[in-house]
Protein backbone atom coordinates (compact mmCIF):
# COMPACT_ATOMS: atom_id res chain seq x y z
CA UNK A 1 0.00 0.00 0.00
CA UNK A 2 1.39 3.49 -0.82
CA UNK A 3 1.39 6.78 1.44
CA UNK A 4 -0.01 9.58 0.56
CA UNK A 5 1.98 12.18 -1.35
CA UNK A 6 3.03 16.02 -0.72
CA UNK A 7 0.64 17.24 -3.82
CA UNK A 8 -2.22 19.48 -3.13
CA UNK A 9 -5.13 18.75 -5.41
CA UNK A 10 -7.27 22.47 -6.60
CA UNK A 11 -10.45 21.73 -7.31
CA UNK A 12 -12.56 25.15 -8.55
CA UNK A 13 -16.07 25.09 -8.08
CA UNK A 14 -19.69 26.07 -8.61
CA UNK A 15 -23.02 23.88 -8.10
CA UNK A 16 -20.81 20.47 -8.50
CA UNK A 17 -22.80 18.91 -6.19
CA UNK A 18 -23.43 16.02 -8.15
CA UNK A 19 -19.54 15.59 -8.90
CA UNK A 20 -17.58 17.18 -5.86
CA UNK A 21 -17.00 14.00 -3.27
CA UNK A 22 -16.65 11.76 -6.29
CA UNK A 23 -14.00 13.93 -6.95
CA UNK A 24 -12.47 14.26 -3.71
CA UNK A 25 -12.92 10.66 -3.44
CA UNK A 26 -10.99 9.83 -6.65
CA UNK A 27 -7.43 12.04 -4.88
CA UNK A 28 -7.80 10.83 -1.29
CA UNK A 29 -5.36 8.29 -1.09
CA UNK A 30 -2.46 10.80 -2.80
CA UNK A 31 -2.82 13.80 -1.54
CA UNK A 32 -2.38 15.30 1.86
CA UNK A 33 -4.36 18.74 1.42
CA UNK A 34 -7.36 18.90 -1.39
CA UNK A 35 -8.11 22.67 -1.84
CA UNK A 36 -11.69 23.48 -2.85
CA UNK A 37 -12.24 27.62 -4.40
CA UNK A 38 -16.22 27.67 -4.56
CA UNK A 39 -18.00 30.48 -6.65
CA UNK A 40 -20.55 30.99 -4.23
CA UNK A 41 -23.03 28.14 -4.99
CA UNK A 42 -26.10 28.14 -4.70
CA UNK A 43 -26.09 24.39 -3.72
CA UNK A 44 -24.65 22.00 -1.44
CA UNK A 45 -21.37 21.80 -2.79
CA UNK A 46 -19.68 23.59 -0.13
CA UNK A 47 -20.98 21.46 2.67
CA UNK A 48 -20.32 18.23 1.16
CA UNK A 49 -16.77 19.12 0.14
CA UNK A 50 -15.94 19.86 4.16
CA UNK A 51 -17.47 16.74 4.58
CA UNK A 52 -15.54 14.68 2.51
CA UNK A 53 -12.70 16.39 4.22
CA UNK A 54 -11.65 19.35 1.85
CA UNK A 55 -10.54 23.22 2.84
CA UNK A 56 -12.96 25.26 1.33
CA UNK A 57 -12.38 28.71 0.38
CA UNK A 58 -14.60 31.27 -1.78
CA UNK A 59 -13.49 33.98 -3.92
CA UNK A 60 -15.90 35.61 -6.92
CA UNK A 61 -15.47 34.27 -10.26
CA UNK A 62 -13.94 35.53 -13.47
CA UNK A 63 -12.42 33.24 -14.96
CA UNK A 64 -10.70 29.91 -14.58
CA UNK A 65 -7.39 30.93 -15.20
CA UNK A 66 -7.60 33.74 -12.70
CA UNK A 67 -10.12 31.85 -10.33
CA UNK A 68 -6.49 29.05 -10.01
CA UNK A 69 -4.13 31.46 -9.42
CA UNK A 70 -6.07 33.16 -6.75
CA UNK A 71 -6.60 29.77 -5.02
CA UNK A 72 -2.54 29.36 -5.55
CA UNK A 73 -1.89 33.08 -4.31
CA UNK A 74 -4.59 32.60 -0.92
CA UNK A 75 -4.74 29.21 -0.93
CA UNK A 76 -1.63 28.61 1.55
CA UNK A 77 -0.51 25.82 -0.77
CA UNK A 78 2.66 24.70 0.53
CA UNK A 79 3.08 21.14 -0.79
CA UNK A 80 5.93 19.86 -3.54
CA UNK A 81 3.61 19.37 -6.03
CA UNK A 82 0.45 21.03 -7.32
CA UNK A 83 -2.39 18.79 -9.21
CA UNK A 84 -5.24 20.57 -10.84
CA UNK A 85 -8.39 18.82 -11.17
CA UNK A 86 -12.22 19.86 -12.45
CA UNK A 87 -14.77 18.83 -10.04
CA UNK A 88 -16.28 16.59 -12.82
CA UNK A 89 -13.20 14.67 -13.16
CA UNK A 90 -11.87 11.79 -12.36
CA UNK A 91 -8.57 9.72 -11.20
CA UNK A 92 -9.25 6.27 -11.58
CA UNK A 93 -7.53 3.64 -9.46
CA UNK A 94 -4.63 2.58 -11.93
CA UNK A 95 -3.58 5.82 -12.21
CA UNK A 96 -3.42 6.72 -8.62
CA UNK A 97 -1.17 3.68 -8.02
CA UNK A 98 0.79 4.81 -11.07
CA UNK A 99 1.06 7.96 -9.18
CA UNK A 100 1.80 6.90 -6.03
CA UNK A 101 4.33 4.73 -7.76
CA UNK A 102 6.34 6.98 -9.64
CA UNK A 103 5.90 10.37 -8.42
CA UNK A 104 8.55 10.00 -5.29
CA UNK A 105 11.58 8.48 -7.47
CA UNK A 106 11.20 11.53 -10.00
CA UNK A 107 15.11 13.36 -10.53
CA UNK A 108 14.56 16.93 -9.80
CA UNK A 109 14.36 17.92 -13.44
CA UNK A 110 10.60 16.31 -14.00
CA UNK A 111 8.52 19.22 -13.27
CA UNK A 112 5.82 18.48 -15.08
CA UNK A 113 3.25 15.24 -15.43
CA UNK A 114 0.83 14.86 -18.06
CA UNK A 115 -2.53 12.27 -18.30
CA UNK A 116 -4.66 11.24 -21.00
CA UNK A 117 -8.00 12.22 -20.46
CA UNK A 118 -10.84 10.20 -21.37
CA UNK A 119 -14.29 11.49 -22.12
CA UNK A 120 -17.68 10.14 -21.14
CA UNK A 121 -20.46 10.99 -22.16
CA UNK A 122 -24.22 9.96 -22.03
CA UNK A 123 -22.47 6.83 -20.38
CA UNK A 124 -19.88 6.42 -22.95
CA UNK A 125 -16.03 6.50 -23.54
CA UNK A 126 -15.88 8.72 -26.43
CA UNK A 127 -12.89 6.87 -28.08
CA UNK A 128 -12.60 8.36 -31.37
CA UNK A 129 -12.80 11.54 -33.19
CA UNK A 130 -9.82 12.91 -31.84
CA UNK A 131 -10.90 13.05 -28.46
CA UNK A 132 -9.00 10.30 -26.84
CA UNK A 133 -6.07 10.41 -25.59
CA UNK A 134 -6.47 14.61 -24.89
CA UNK A 135 -2.86 14.82 -23.15
CA UNK A 136 -3.25 17.68 -20.08
CA UNK A 137 -0.60 18.54 -17.47
CA UNK A 138 -2.10 18.07 -14.56
CA UNK A 139 0.03 17.63 -11.83
CA UNK A 140 3.56 20.04 -11.51
CA UNK A 141 5.82 20.96 -9.01
CA UNK A 142 5.40 24.26 -6.95
CA UNK A 143 7.14 27.05 -8.51
CA UNK A 144 7.63 25.23 -11.75
CA UNK A 145 4.11 26.05 -13.32
CA UNK A 146 0.88 28.05 -13.44
CA UNK A 147 -2.20 28.34 -15.60
CA UNK A 148 -2.26 30.36 -18.77
CA UNK A 149 -3.95 33.50 -18.36
CA UNK A 150 -6.74 32.80 -21.24
CA UNK A 151 -10.61 33.33 -21.79
CA UNK A 152 -10.89 29.80 -22.90
CA UNK A 153 -8.55 26.46 -23.67
CA UNK A 154 -5.86 27.52 -21.13
CA UNK A 155 -4.00 25.29 -20.29
CA UNK A 156 -1.37 24.39 -17.58
CA UNK A 157 2.44 25.48 -18.77
CA UNK A 158 5.44 24.46 -17.20
CA UNK A 159 9.08 25.80 -17.15
CA UNK A 160 12.73 24.67 -15.58
CA UNK A 161 12.32 21.20 -16.75
CA UNK A 162 10.93 18.51 -19.05
CA UNK A 163 7.57 16.85 -18.28
CA UNK A 164 6.84 13.22 -18.37
CA UNK A 165 3.45 11.13 -19.17
CA UNK A 166 1.82 8.88 -16.37
CA UNK A 167 -0.37 5.95 -18.01
CA UNK A 168 -4.16 5.13 -15.95
CA UNK A 169 -7.69 6.51 -16.21
CA UNK A 170 -8.50 9.63 -15.85
CA UNK A 171 -11.68 11.03 -16.81
CA UNK A 172 -13.99 13.76 -17.82
CA UNK A 173 -17.37 12.56 -16.95
CA UNK A 174 -19.87 15.11 -16.32
CA UNK A 175 -23.34 13.70 -14.87
CA UNK A 176 -25.69 16.66 -15.85
CA UNK A 177 -28.03 16.76 -18.42
CA UNK A 178 -28.12 18.04 -22.47
CA UNK A 179 -29.80 21.16 -21.21
CA UNK A 180 -26.56 21.72 -18.63
CA UNK A 181 -24.37 20.79 -21.77
CA UNK A 182 -26.04 23.11 -24.17
CA UNK A 183 -25.86 26.12 -21.73
CA UNK A 184 -22.36 25.07 -20.70
CA UNK A 185 -21.40 25.25 -24.33
CA UNK A 186 -23.10 28.86 -24.92
CA UNK A 187 -21.05 30.14 -22.19
CA UNK A 188 -18.13 28.63 -23.44
CA UNK A 189 -18.60 30.08 -26.75
CA UNK A 190 -18.95 33.57 -25.68
CA UNK A 191 -15.72 32.87 -23.68
CA UNK A 192 -13.67 31.74 -26.80
CA UNK A 193 -14.82 34.37 -29.26
CA UNK A 194 -14.02 37.03 -27.03
CA UNK A 195 -10.22 35.30 -26.64
CA UNK A 196 -10.17 35.17 -30.16
CA UNK A 197 -11.10 38.78 -30.90
CA UNK A 198 -8.88 39.79 -27.83
CA UNK A 199 -6.16 37.92 -30.19
CA UNK A 200 -7.12 39.30 -33.37
CA UNK A 201 -7.64 42.99 -32.59
CA UNK A 202 -4.86 42.92 -29.89
CA UNK A 203 -6.86 44.36 -27.73
CA UNK A 204 -4.21 43.53 -25.16
CA UNK A 205 -0.73 42.24 -24.39
CA UNK A 206 -1.43 38.64 -25.26
CA UNK A 207 1.65 36.16 -24.01
CA UNK A 208 0.40 33.11 -25.05
CA UNK A 209 2.37 32.69 -27.92
CA UNK A 210 5.28 32.14 -25.24
CA UNK A 211 3.46 30.30 -22.70
CA UNK A 212 1.82 28.15 -24.98
CA UNK A 213 5.52 26.45 -25.67
CA UNK A 214 5.55 25.39 -22.99
CA UNK A 215 2.75 23.16 -23.19
CA UNK A 216 2.12 19.43 -24.43
CA UNK A 217 3.12 19.03 -28.01
CA UNK A 218 -0.38 17.97 -29.02
CA UNK A 219 -2.02 21.16 -27.19
CA UNK A 220 0.59 23.14 -28.69
CA UNK A 221 -0.41 21.88 -32.10
CA UNK A 222 -4.45 22.33 -31.56
CA UNK A 223 -3.33 25.98 -30.61
CA UNK A 224 -1.64 26.20 -34.16
CA UNK A 225 -4.23 24.61 -35.88
CA UNK A 226 -6.82 27.05 -34.51
CA UNK A 227 -5.09 30.16 -35.28
CA UNK A 228 -3.31 29.73 -37.91
CA UNK A 229 -6.22 27.65 -40.57
CA UNK A 230 -9.30 27.18 -38.84
CA UNK A 231 -9.65 30.90 -37.36
CA UNK A 232 -9.17 32.08 -41.11
CA UNK A 233 -11.54 30.12 -43.13
CA UNK A 234 -14.88 31.63 -43.62
CA UNK A 235 -17.24 31.16 -40.60
CA UNK A 236 -19.23 28.36 -42.25
CA UNK A 237 -16.65 26.84 -43.22
CA UNK A 238 -14.56 25.69 -40.67
CA UNK A 239 -17.19 24.19 -38.41
CA UNK A 240 -18.66 21.87 -41.36
CA UNK A 241 -15.22 20.84 -42.71
CA UNK A 242 -14.11 19.97 -38.72
CA UNK A 243 -17.67 18.03 -38.34
CA UNK A 244 -16.74 15.72 -41.19
CA UNK A 245 -12.97 15.72 -40.05
CA UNK A 246 -13.94 14.18 -37.14
CA UNK A 247 -16.70 12.41 -37.75
CA UNK A 248 -15.61 10.26 -40.80
CA UNK A 249 -11.79 10.75 -41.48
CA UNK A 250 -11.19 10.62 -37.59
CA UNK A 251 -14.05 7.11 -37.01
CA UNK A 252 -16.36 9.59 -34.67
CA UNK A 253 -19.34 7.39 -36.29
CA UNK A 254 -17.90 4.16 -34.67
CA UNK A 255 -19.12 6.33 -31.24
CA UNK A 256 -22.55 5.04 -31.88
CA UNK A 257 -25.94 7.50 -31.11
CA UNK A 258 -23.95 9.24 -27.59
CA UNK A 259 -20.99 10.00 -30.05
CA UNK A 260 -23.38 10.73 -33.15
CA UNK A 261 -25.14 13.57 -30.81
CA UNK A 262 -21.57 14.64 -29.03
CA UNK A 263 -19.64 14.53 -32.18
CA UNK A 264 -22.56 17.33 -33.92
CA UNK A 265 -22.79 18.91 -31.05
CA UNK A 266 -19.42 19.62 -29.91
CA UNK A 267 -17.50 19.13 -33.10
CA UNK A 268 -20.15 21.45 -35.49
CA UNK A 269 -23.11 22.98 -33.41
CA UNK A 270 -20.69 24.65 -30.33
CA UNK A 271 -17.93 25.87 -33.17
CA UNK A 272 -20.65 27.12 -35.64
CA UNK A 273 -21.83 28.94 -32.52
CA UNK A 274 -18.37 30.67 -31.94
CA UNK A 275 -17.98 31.73 -35.35
CA UNK A 276 -21.76 33.03 -35.56
CA UNK A 277 -20.51 35.13 -32.04
CA UNK A 278 -17.53 36.39 -33.53
CA UNK A 279 -19.30 37.41 -36.51
CA UNK A 280 -21.74 39.33 -34.75
CA UNK A 281 -19.29 40.85 -33.00
CA UNK A 282 -17.33 41.83 -35.50
CA UNK A 283 -20.20 43.82 -37.17
CA UNK A 284 -20.40 46.27 -33.67
CA UNK A 285 -16.37 46.33 -34.02
CA UNK A 286 -16.19 47.79 -37.61
CA UNK A 287 -18.55 50.52 -36.04
CA UNK A 288 -16.03 51.65 -33.44
CA UNK A 289 -12.73 53.24 -33.84
CA UNK A 290 -10.39 52.68 -30.90
CA UNK A 291 -9.23 49.96 -29.25
CA UNK A 292 -11.04 51.48 -25.87
CA UNK A 293 -14.82 51.34 -27.95
CA UNK A 294 -14.06 47.79 -28.31
CA UNK A 295 -12.75 46.55 -25.30
CA UNK A 296 -15.75 48.38 -23.63
CA UNK A 297 -18.57 46.82 -26.13
CA UNK A 298 -16.82 43.16 -25.73
CA UNK A 299 -17.43 43.66 -21.99
CA UNK A 300 -21.32 44.83 -22.43
CA UNK A 301 -21.98 42.39 -25.06
CA UNK A 302 -20.18 38.97 -23.15
CA UNK A 303 -20.61 40.14 -19.67
CA UNK A 304 -16.97 39.21 -19.23
CA UNK A 305 -15.07 41.50 -16.72
CA UNK A 306 -12.14 41.75 -19.80
CA UNK A 307 -10.46 44.88 -17.46
CA UNK A 308 -8.45 44.19 -14.48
Amino acid sequence: MFGMLDITVVILTFNEEIHIERAIESVRNICVDVLVVDSFSSDRTVELAKAAGARVLQNEFVNQSKQFQWALDHGFVESSWIMRLDADEIIEPDLVEEICREVPGFSNDIVGVCFDRKHIFMGRWIRYGGRFPVRLVRLWRRGYGRVEDRWMDEHVVVWGGKTVLLKGGFSDSNENDLTFFTDKHNKYATREAAQVLISRYNLFEDKTEVEIGRAPFQAILKRWLKVAIYNKMPFWAGPFLYFIYRYFFQFGFLDGKSGLIYHFLQGFWYRFLVASKIFEYELAFNTLSSTDERIEFLCRATNLKLRA
